[in-house]
């Protein structure tokens, strides 16, 4: 594959290039640098084909990482070649001088890294490639795992609601027995009530016409 698959890298924020390195010279460097120009500002992974060449780049919190190879390669070792970049540089310069830094200031300390990672990734194809493999399925087995989650959250707020419509059901229910019972005991006095009505009326008919038959209270007298 040899070592100049990869043949130029670079680290920017936003569009000032931090630090970089070229194998040789040529003209990609200013090609790069214009797609550079044209990168939307979010957090993604872009790759250019031209003469031959992938423009590879990946967009991380403000800052881009770069990677020019010849097409044959593929995209795997590039992108294998930013994720480690990436990673480096962040655990390196996350919140810190990367934020001030000004144009091609980073060369003398990291520009060697760029160079040891390009020479690794071309020479550990295999490497990279199973880590992508592994990567991927992580990725896969993440994606089963929160689709999982998701529904589990879902069906616990199914749950919960039909949790609430039971207590509902169960706070209506208390309230219509007692109602009930309110009227049960409603009905019970009005029944009452309507019982001495008719038991009163009753003695009053008897008291009539007991004093209509004897002529008054003098009834039994002679």
């Amino acid at each position: 594959m040899g070592c100049r698959s990869l043949i130029y890298s670079f680290v920017a924020r936003g569009t000032a290039v931090l630090v970089e390195y070229a194998e040789f010279g040529g003209n990609f460097t200013g090609i790069a640098l214009q797609c550079l120009q044209k990168l939307p500002p979010t957090s993604n992974k872009f790759t250019y084909t031209w003469d031959g060449h992938t423009f590879n780049y990946l967009v991380d919190n403000g800052f881009t990482f770069c990677v020019v190879a010849v097409e044959s390669i593929g995209r795997q070792i590039p992108m294998a070649f930013l994720e480690r970049i990436k990673d480096e540089f962040t655990n390196r310069y996350g919140g810190g001088k990367a934020a001030t830094a000004v144009a091609l200031s980073l060369n003398r300390e990291f520009g060697p890294k760029l160079k040891e990672q390009m020479q690794y990734c071309v020479d550990h194809p295999e490497e990279i490639s199973k880590l992508a493999k592994v990567k991927a399925q992580v990725s896969e087995v993440k994606g089963v795992m929160m689709e999982y989650i998701e529904k589990v959250l879902d069906r616990g707020e199914k749950v919960e609601l039909l949790v609430d419509k039971a207590e509902n059901l169960r706070s209506q229910a208390q309230d219509f027995r007692q109602q009930a019972t309110q009227m049960r005991r409603k009905m019970w006095l009005q029944s009452k009530k309507v019982k001495l009505i008719v038991f009163g009326i009753i003695i009053a008919l008897i008291l009539i016409i007991v004093l209509s038959i004897c002529g008054g209270f003098m009834c039994g007298g002679k």
